[in-house]
């Protein structure tokens, strides 16, 4: 899911989220809120503009028959993607929030199950591509969950009509919209995929590994060998797409994505990039206290949580990641995951968060105690996320206590007690 400057080339859903989030607002556009509704529902404005999009449909190659299959029945924006599009975030999220609720325990079980059921597909995509199995294990359970989020009705949604809203009411992204749009159009008259089934997020990424349109047609695989490039059943294509998206862009076969470090203390350190053996001699060493296997690879210092927290140094590998999603965050939940799903140990140094942590177990039963007290109604899946901070709000602003809004174990032993 690569990403060029100023462009949306390739990105996935969660980092789409954080581009679109950006503009908050009760309407996604004044205009858009006082279109026209029929009745029934169609919306004459939106028609319009699909009949005139079709021009430039035709000039970029889709067929008069694509583009009629594709916008059979969508005669009315989706309110959903507007809403998503529009929603901003109360709250940012910390460091140890966001790790947290990719890089547990249920991910890292999950992620070994499946390793050991796709093994012989995991092993043949690690010989044609040279990408960890690991890695592609990893993305996968952050971009889908496993593909389990592909089954959530409120996560899947037709991606022709999602793409053509956002196209219609986002003025700010209409030309990365059209684009996607045309993709998607590009990949239904390939075949690959009939219209039922083309599906993805509110924001038009799609499949188990959360391709936007675009980047598919660059680097979508036919791993199965059936004649198509369907990212969305079949795990051994989605997972070959995406190794071929990280060799495509400079994969280092057999090298890792970098290190969790110690650094010395009131050390200062350059910026940019440095051979491993500069680094040793500035007194970095690897947290596990093991020596670095290949002392003339370059890195650079990432402090994602200031000194205070873990500290790595990354490797070209960990930019590779980058071109799947930009965010620094991403990157090294991706290694991390990596990492524990292979049966390495965990971080020698935790986040620094103000308050105990608990297990994924742990924040479920929290969930659970908070919805049987009428303060919880999300899903019971152990991440903190918007819902379960305003519940535990809540819940601590009516008993007196702090207003933090954190899953603590300080807080599980009040709930226990009740």
């Amino acid at each position: 899911m690569k990403i060029k400057t100023n462009s949306f080339p390739q990105i996935t859903d969660s980092r789409i989220t954080r581009r679109f989030a950006v503009f908050g607002g009760a309407c996604f556009i004044g205009a858009f809120c006082s279109l026209p509704v029929l009745a029934n529902g169609s919306d004459i404005a939106f028609r319009r503009w699909i009949a005139a999009f079709k021009t430039t449909a035709l000039n970029a190659g889709i067929t008069p028959a694509t583009f009629n299959l594709a916008f059979k029945g969508v005669d009315s924006p989706d309110p959903e993607v507007l809403k998503k599009a529009a929603y901003q975030p109360e709250f940012t999220d910390p460091t140890w929030n966001y790790f947290d609720n990719r890089v547990q325990d249920n991910a890292i079980a999950t992620g070994r199950a499946h390793g050991k059921k796709w093994a012989k597909w995991l092993g043949a995509i690690e010989k044609r591509f040279g990408v960890d199995r690991n890695i592609l294990l990893a993305i996968w359970s952050i971009e889908s969950d496993f593909g389990e989020a592909m089954d959530r009705d409120t996560a899947m949604r037709d991606a022709i009509r999602s793409l053509a809203t956002l196209g219609y009411g986002d003025k700010r992204r209409a030309k990365y919209a059209q684009t996607q749009l045309i993709a998607a159009m590009k990949i239904l008259q390939s075949g690959d995929i009939d219209r039922a089934h083309l599906q993805g997020s509110w924001a038009g990424a799609l499949g188990h590994t959360q391709f936007i349109p675009t980047s598919y047609l660059i680097y979508a695989v036919d791993m199965d060998g059936d004649g198509k490039r369907d990212i969305w059943t079949s795990v051994p294509d989605a997972l070959a797409t995406a190794a071929n998206l990280l060799k495509k862009n400079g994969w280092q076969e057999g090298r890792p994505w970098g290190y969790e470090v110690l650094l010395p203390e009131n050390g200062k350190f350059p910026p940019g990039s440095l051979p491993l053996s500069e680094w040793t001699k500035m007194g970095v060493k690897r947290a596990n206290g093991k020596p670095f296997p290949y002392p003339s690879d370059k890195a650079n210092l990432k402090l994602p949580d200031g000194r205070k927290g873990p500290v790595f140094l990354v490797t070209k590998n960990f930019f590779v990641i980058k071109r799947y999603n930009s965010a620094d965050r991403y990157a090294l939940a991706v290694g991390l995951l990596s990492d524990r799903i292979a049966g390495r140990p965990g971080l020698v140094k935790d986040w620094n968060r103000p308050f105990s942590p608990l297990n994924i177990q742990e924040r479920q039963e929290l969930q659970t105690r908070l919805n049987k007290m009428g303060y919880y109604h999300g899903n019971i899946d152990g991440k903190n996320g918007e819902v379960t901070k305003k519940a535990i709000e809540t819940y601590q602003s009516r008993n007196g206590l702090p207003v933090d809004g954190n899953p603590s174990r300080e807080l599980l032993t009040i709930l226990r007690s009740r």
